[in-house]
């Protein structure tokens, strides 16, 4: 399994000859400037949520590689409705699909298109591969619920937000990390804008202190599992 940062909370999974790409949001991200969008793979689109800042370049992508788009119910019905391939999907549900199993877990957050309508419930993703199993939050405040989640399935990578004021921060991660079982984490949402900029040097370091291992990767950098 490798993993792609492509900022803000943008990531390209490719398992095998699948690729994945979760929460497209590249074209409006000045510290993404240099990713072609144009010339990203994707035979899926996870999207945790309907947020611009997950979904601006749904639209580009799909109609260029005709993936298949995975999220809640409103969200699906709101791509369907365009003429775009989609598989629904609703909180605690899974899905057997060709790179894996999926499953939509709880997230809590907000969640509607620019234009208003509303997207349904947010939720993150649990992907078990072939080998490697992995959790992305998407965006979220610390809950409970993330205890759940190890009592189903053991964890190589958690994929957490870490910038605060609209999600989790440092802190929570960390607790978060413990839920979830997993001292392997992937940090996302943050330093895009202002609202989220982190310290990056004192986030490895709590995590460090705790015995975990917070990665932090440059946009465009990948890691394998």
């Amino acid at each position: 399994m490798k993993i792609t940062f492509y900022g803000h909370a943008c990531l390209g999974i490719q398992i095998n000859d699948v690729n994945i790409l979760v929460d497209p949001f590249i074209s409006g991200n000045p510290k993404a400037s240099h990713i072609d969008v144009n010339s990203l793979k994707a035979d899926f689109i996870l999207l945790t949520h309907a947020h611009q800042d997950h979904t601006l370049d749904v639209e580009t992508i799909a109609k260029r590689t005709d993936a298949i788009i995975v999220s809640n119910f409103e969200i699906t019905e709101y791509y369907g409705n365009k003429g775009f391939s989609f598989h629904p999907m609703n909180l605690g549900g899974s899905w057997d699909f060709e790179f894996g199993t999926v499953k939509y877990v709880n997230a809590i957050h907000t969640s509607s298109f620019p234009d208003g309508i509303y997207g349904g419930q947010p939720g993150g993703f649990v992907i078990e591969g072939e080998h490697k199993n992995i959790y992305i939050a998407g965006d979220t405040a610390l809950t409970m619920d993330m205890k759940l989640i190890p009592m189903r399935t053991k964890l190589d990578l958690a994929i957490l937000p870490i910038g605060s004021n609209f999600t989790m921060d440092v802190d929570d991660a960390i607790i978060a990390s413990d839920f979830v079982q997993c001292d392997k984490v992937l940090g996302c949402h943050f330093d895009t804008f202002g609202y989220i900029e982190i310290n990056h040097d004192e986030a490895k370091r709590k995590f460090f202190d705790k015995n975990k291992d917070l990665m932090l990767l440059e946009i465009g950098e990948s890691i394998e599992l």
